[in-house]
């Protein structure tokens, strides 16, 4: 199959591409809040043909196009919320609400989304299959994915194949990270509650101090990773909350720790909150304290197929020679796309968005975040591309 029509039909759309991608910026809205998005998307759908559904999961959108012949129901994800962060920025399209802009890039990937509709919607009799796209609310750790899951939304138009993408600012564009296996790590929230007895500052030997407890269990946890995990496994544990005290003259009764776990398989996950927990424990022990551990899951590792990731890679080098095609990329973020790679076989696409000639380099989750909208109408051609060569059920 020819993929560079999309290519050549891509780059006719990258005005509004780039115009959609602009829009959500200015508007953005946070997890389960997206009212605006979702209705300008449905909208665009239904102008094009295809059914749609909205409201699941609050905000979250399906649309569903019929292929003019047989094939599978292929799926793409995007994500629609933005963050609770002051945009720093002298851009026209700089964002209109105070305290929130989109500083991840889903501004970008719901527009790269609109454009493959289009794309497929104007050659539907010709698409070998059907395409399910699926809107999702509040990826930035608000649980938006299993929300849609709970709420059937795969079980309208359950698919066969999976899609998602990312636009990554860590890499310029013209760099793809299409890596099988696990490519990002399933997240944990650890919380540590050490419990003492108060007092007074200058009379520490009548009470049972967990700040000295909290000082030495921090420590420790730094020491496994290093000294627990297999050398040739991958393992993040940070503590990013400390609180405690009141006054500089009062030991507190308690102290409350608050991390995140990353790992990629579930074996690191079990030595390493296993090792957590003992740590905690032993530590606030030795210094007459009880110690409280809490995990709470928030996503499991992300899995690319490996089949799927071929194809994939198949399809980016014909219609990419040029670019950097990385099959060794992984990154221990999270993200709730990997719920749904739990039930589908698909693929989860990084493409690099950073250009340091036009000063485009800031990281993800800052109030400077921007990326180079040229990858907007690239992305789009092979995301319509992969996802038509997956709906062909031969082999």
């Amino acid at each position: 199959m020819d993929f560079t029509a999309f290519l050549r039909q891509a780059n006719s759309l990258e005005d509004y591409l780039r115009r959609w991608r602009r829009d959500f910026h200015m508007h953005p809205e946070l997890g389960f809040q997206e009212h605006r998005s979702s209705e300008i998307i449905a909208a665009a759908l239904k102008g094009w043909g295809y059914e749609v559904r909205q409201g699941i999961a609050e905000t979250g959108v399906l649309g569903y196009l019929e292929g003019g012949q047989e094939g599978r129901t292929i799926m793409l994800r995007l994500d629609m919320d933005a963050l609770p962060i002051q945009e720093d920025s002298n851009v026209a399209y700089a964002s209109k609400h105070e305290g929130i802009m989109h500083a991840c890039g889903h501004d970008g990937h719901m527009a790269i989304g609109l454009g493959v509709a289009k794309l497929l919607a104007d050659s539907h009799d010709s698409i070998p299959g059907h395409l399910l796209l699926v809107f999702q609310p509040a990826e930035e750790g608000l649980g938006g994915a299993e929300r849609m899951l709970a709420e059937r939304a795969l079980q309208i138009w359950p698919p066969e194949r999976a899609l998602g993408l990312h636009l990554w600012n860590e890499k310029p564009v013209g760099w793809l990270g299409l890596t099988p296996g696990p490519v990002m790590a399933g997240a944990d929230r650890l919380e540590i509650i050490l419990q003492g007895q108060g007092g007074h500052a200058a009379m520490p030997h009548k009470t049972r101090d967990p700040i000295p407890a909290a000082a030495q269990v921090i420590a420790g946890l730094q020491s496994i990773v290093a000294r627990n995990v297999d050398p040739l496994a991958s393992a993040v544990l940070t503590i990013g909350v400390v609180q405690g005290g009141t006054a500089f003259n009062i030991i507190p009764e308690r102290v409350r720790l608050e991390g995140t776990v990353r790992t990629f398989d579930a074996q690191t996950r079990e030595v390493v909150l296993r090792r957590a927990r003992e740590m905690a424990l032993q530590q606030a022990e030795a210094f007459g304290c009880q110690a409280e551990i809490e995990v709470e899951p928030i996503t499991p590792p992300l899995v690319n197929d490996p089949e799927v990731t071929r194809l994939a890679t198949e399809i980016a080098r014909e219609l990419f020679p040029d670019w950097i095609l990385d099959p060794e990329f992984r990154v221990m973020g999270s993200e709730d796309m990997a719920f749904f790679l739990r039930e589908v076989p698909g693929v989860y696409l990084f493409l690099g968005s950073s250009n340091p000639e036009k000063g485009l380099v800031s990281s993800h989750h800052t109030p400077t975040f921007d990326f180079d909208e040229q990858v907007l109408p690239a992305a789009t051609a092979l995301v319509a591309s992969v996802a038509t060569a997956l709906m062909n059920p031969e082999p």
